[in-house]
């Protein structure tokens, strides 16, 4: 797995550090489950160090292809978001508020280093996403849709009453009415 998305905290000095990344599809391949098969985005973080303070301002940009929820063909959908976070160090369990004003509290133990990025912006990406992804209208795979609205086939397309398996179940359904 490479380094990519990963901040050295300790190697920060203090005032702004800015960090640019690409996400593509190969990146959301080792998140297990996920729904986004390929992506072209440009991951932007801008670091501010001061003193114990670290706000880490996070801008996602680009575009994701999906399956879409209606034909399952490919959907290719724009992704804007950003995410504002604070690190403080300690116990995760110590800390009783998730944020801080607009911003999103991350909890490191203080023996960690590092800052893996890579999981919030799988997640600030995966949430961006509308719950309902589809092709605007007429866009779909039109095979699909015909199946999916089940609109009698052409006369070309029925199948002869030999070599359809479920004949016989409609004349028996027929004949209990």
């Amino acid at each position: 797995m490479k380094n990519d998305f990963i901040i050295s905290i300790n190697g920060l000095s203090t005032g702004r550090s800015r960090f640019e990344w690409r996400a593509d599809g190969e990146f959301f391949g080792r998140f297990e489950e996920s729904e986004i098969l390929d992506a072209d985005l440009d991951v932007t973080v801008s670091v501010e160090k001061s003193g114990r303070y670290i706000g880490v301002d996070c801008e996602i940009d680009g575009t994701v292809t999906v399956a879409c929820d209606r034909c399952l063909e490919d959907l290719v959908m724009p992704v804007h978001t950003t995410s504002l976070m604070s690190v403080k160090f300690g116990d995760a369990g110590q800390q009783s508020e998730a944020s801080e004003g607009e911003r999103e509290i991350i909890m490191l133990p203080e023996d960690d280093t590092d800052l893996d990025l890579s999981q919030i912006v799988y997640d600030y990406t995966a949430l961006s996403l509308p719950m309902q992804r589809i092709h605007p209208e007429g866009e779909c795979n039109p095979d699909a849709i015909r199946h999916l609205c089940l609109e009698e086939p052409d006369e070309s397309e029925k199948p002869e009453a030999g070599n359809n398996p479920f004949a016989g179940l409609k004349s028996i359904l027929e004949n209990k009415r």
